[in-house]
């Protein structure tokens, strides 16, 4: 009898959950989806909205976090984006599903996906270009038109929309100059689209470790950088592979998609053949202005870019297949967030330093560390020398050791420049005491108890 009770309660459960639903979701039915999945998990989901497309959509993101709105001090965030191009609309049901099954299975108990969803902050952008996804939608996936709804609705590709900051790091590479958070023109604003502008300022609000962009037309990992050094030759794009300084972690990162994707890893897709699935981005075809390198150049953030289907919007009966064989390759990529360091960057009253540099010998790209003081670097298992600089402080440098498993701790505690803490001599009977002070950071709170606290909660690695 108690038997007979337990099923009826699971089947009971079932029923309110509601079964994944495998079909297309025009805008109004995607709102609706994000906003149930936030009704059955509101305790771990919020949400939130970073801007309009040109016709006035939202362009929504739904966030899993144990504190959803919240950023916390030594948590990774890391982000999916979908349907960049209207036309490419499996990502987009993907991550739908995606939401689904992350809050039916935190849920269900399932010790995995409550680590992840305890352990990162994820943020899912199923569509970033929803006015585009409506013109492929109402011609539907019988058609002919293989381009239609590709751009957004003031006609503009928003993968061929970002800054192009590729020129200047080629040109410090050979020249010398900054390695990271390269920074924009003054009038970039004016120069690109609503909805590139609107994911611009989401991704400089958030620290970002780790990204991908979903799109369609071929099955294959790529990652940056995707535009070739010498991008035009006599007038023709020129392919050639242009890798990052980053160049074995970002292969790896590809890798561990493709070989938990079903079909990827195996190299013949749609007609191409990529070894291990993968392929570096330039090599492939040279692209200016897009949206992987960009976040790699101006922010903290690894973006590698996931071709996912050969038939750009594939008939609904095909989605279940899709998602099966992709759902496991999703779950792992957001766990790849979780390796190589972090820590936090103190100064000497355990204030946190914002903005200070992480760099690591023979790596020629650096990070920084967060409002709250927090950074993290992805790097792949070896020893390292890693060094913590800001403006008024003396430089740290450790060595660490990376294992295969959860990242290592490493927190920097910074002193006062001498030179910057030296009162200025003042001429006699000035009547003043005034001294030069150090430049002022100012950090957001993360002080020592929260910080023992977090240490005790992850331990060393």
């Amino acid at each position: 009898m108690p038997h007979l009770f337990s099923i009826f309660l699971h089947l009971l459960f079932f029923k309110l959950v509601a079964p994944v639903t495998f079909r297309h979701h025009r805008y109004d039915e995607l709102v609706r989806m994000l906003y149930k999945v936030h009704n059955e998990c509101p305790y771990i989901t919020r949400v939130y909205s970073i801007g309009r497309s040109v016709k006035g959509r939202h362009l929504y993101v739904l966030e899993f976090s144990d504190y959803p709105g919240t950023h916390e001090p030594l948590e990774p965030e890391v982000k999916y984006v979908g349907n960049m191009h209207g036309n490419e609309v499996l990502g987009r049901e993907l991550l739908l599903q995606l939401s689904e099954f992350l809050c039916e299975e935190f849920r269900n108990g399932n010790q995995r996906i409550v680590r992840l969803v305890e352990g990162t902050r994820i943020h899912i952008m199923p569509s970033m270009n929803p006015d585009g996804y409506e013109v492929a939608a109402a011609q539907g996936p019988d058609t002919f038109g293989y381009l239609v709804g590709r751009n957004n609705a003031n006609g503009v590709d928003l993968n061929r929309n970002f800054p192009d900051l590729n020129t200047y790091i080629y040109y410090n590479e050979k020249n010398g100059g900054p390695n990271h958070h390269l920074p924009l023109p003054d009038n970039w604003k004016s120069q690109v689209e609503p909805e590139t502008k609107a994911v611009i300022q989401w991704i400089r609000s958030f620290n970002f470790v780790l990204s991908a962009n979903l799109h369609g037309g071929a099955v294959v990992a790529n990652y940056p950088y995707d535009k070739s050094f010498e991008h035009r030759v006599r007038g023709f794009r020129h392919t050639a592979n242009t890798p990052t300084p980053d160049d074995k972690l970002f292969q790896k990162l590809a890798k561990v998609y493709s070989y938990a994707h079903g079909w990827m890893h195996q190299g013949w897709n749609c007609g191409d053949y990529f070894p291990d699935g993968i392929t570096n981005g330039a090599s492939w075809y040279s692209l200016s202005k897009g949206m992987q390198d960009f976040n790699y150049l101006h922010t903290n953030c690894f973006e590698i870019t996931l071709e996912l289907s050969c038939d750009k919007f594939p008939r609904q009966e095909e989605l279940q297949r899709e998602w099966l064989g992709n759902r496991e390759a999703l779950i792992q990529f957001l766990e790849q967030v979780h390796q190589g360091i972090k820590g936090m960057v103190l100064d000497e009253n355990y204030n946190n330093v914002a903005n200070a540099v992480i760099s690591v010998s023979g790596i020629n790209h650096d990070v920084t560390s967060g409002d709250h003081g927090d950074y993290f670097r992805l790097l792949l298992p070896g020893t390292y020398t890693v060094t913590a600089t800001a403006p008024g402080f003396d430089p740290e440098t450790l060595i660490v050791t990376v294992g295969p498993g959860e990242p290592k701790l490493v927190n920097f505690q910074l002193k006062r420049s001498i030179l910057q803490a030296t009162p200025k001599r003042k001429a006699p009977n000035s009547g003043h005491r005034n001294k030069v002070l150090p430049k002022k950071v100012q950090p957001q709170a993360a002080g020592k108890k929260e910080l023992k606290m977090k240490q005790s909660q992850r331990g060393p690695a």
